[in-house]
């Protein structure tokens, strides 16, 4: 597919997911970004989907891994500010501390800590805890919607209605609001950034391959290659059966799917964004013309990617998207796909309309 002029892109959005446990000695993932945004002579924004510090979320100050996550979430900042670009961070259910009854509290630190290092540039959206929509108008051409989608799963405290100081804190008050601010959009390209995808052919779709079977303490660390046959086939089945609220088997992310696709019925957007699965896909699927996962953020780090009904695009690799969005016309997405040395090239590119 053709590449747009650079003169005629206004805004390039950039689109990465699980990105929360940077490598010290200099993250190959993060390098290609910079070296895109370097390149770049639109207005360029991140967005981070989510994951922004693994494993449990920013610590407390004081606590033992608070130092070692401050460094994590320092170099996806630094990537943003170094560049003279504009970031969004969206949170996970890592961020909540991983899933944890501390996640609340743990997700108002990150905010706090990434508000007060982006200086002005770098922010977590929607904040507070709360659900969002949280809306950013972005030049002419394009309407960032930012969600924290971990909101619906978290079974801990969060806010909620009627004691909070979120603008929605009910399931009814989101639905309302994103529908509104997609449909009241005009004539700007929208874009619905959250964590979790709305489909998937990644673990958290329920798509497992044969080493999930025979190798299943690899889901608890990636080292132990422990073969278990018949024994560890009880691993995907038990994900199967929704016993994690991450997974789209659940009932509690089913319901979450459910409104959103009602939300989207009547306008849907240009573009719903998410990480959660560690790969890179592509879907069109009714109801959502198009549909991204991005959450290849860590060199390394990559799962299963299947194709699915409506995959226009699915691997298992490291790397981010590009949204070109021009003066006029159909935007233009690119996945980029990278390499150890920290190099990037497209390996897919649909329009966006």
């Amino acid at each position: 597919m053709p590449v747009l002029p650079p003169d005629e892109v206004e805004a390039s959005l950039y689109l990465i997911g699980d990105a929360g446990d940077p490598d010290p000695r200099g993250e190959p993932v993060l390098e290609a970004l910079r070296q895109d945004l370097a390149s770049s002579q639109a207005d360029r924004v991140v967005v981070f989907l989510g994951d922004n510090v693994y494993p449990r979320g920013l610590p407390a100050p004081g606590q033992p891994d608070r130092a070692e996550a401050e460094r994590r979430l320092s170099a996806q900042v630094e990537t943003v500010r170094e560049a003279g670009a504009t970031g969004f961070f969206v949170p996970g259910n890592h961020d909540w501390a991983r899933y944890g009854k501390d996640g609340w509290e743990s997700i108002r630190r990150q905010e706090a800590f990434i508000d007060s290092a982006g200086r002005g540039v770098a922010r977590l959206r929607p904040g507070g805890g709360c659900p969002g929509p949280s809306v950013v108008d972005l030049g002419r051409r394009l309407r960032l919607v930012l969600l924290d989608t971990q909101w619906w799963l978290h079974g801990g405290p969060k806010p909620t209605d009627p004691s909070s100081d979120c603008p929605e804190d009910a399931e009814s008050e989101v639905v309302d609001s994103l529908h509104a601010a997609v449909a009241g959009a005009g004539e700007r390209l929208v874009v619905v950034a959250a964590h979790h995808p709305l489909a998937s052919g990644g673990v958290h779709g329920g798509h497992f391959g044969w080493k999930d079977h025979v190798f299943p303490l690899r889901n608890v660390a990636p080292w132990l290659w422990l073969p278990l046959p018949l024994v560890g086939s009880l691993y995907p089945v038990i994900r199967s059966r929704g016993i994690s609220s991450q997974d789209m088997s659940s009932r509690a992310y089913r319901r979450l799917i459910r409104a959103f696709r009602r939300a989207f019925a009547e306008a849907p957007p240009g573009l719903y964004a998410a990480g959660h699965e560690h790969n890179l896909e592509v879907i069109s699927r009714a109801g959502v013309p198009l549909e991204l996962v991005s959450g290849g953020g860590i060199y390394g780090h990559s799962g299963r990617a299947a194709r699915i009904q409506g995959s226009l695009f699915a691997r298992k690799a490291s790397g981010f998207a590009r949204l070109d969005v021009p003066r006029s016309g159909p935007a233009r997405l690119a996945v980029l796909e990278v390499d150890r040395a920290g190099h990037s090239h497209e390996v897919f590119s649909t329009w966006v309309e």
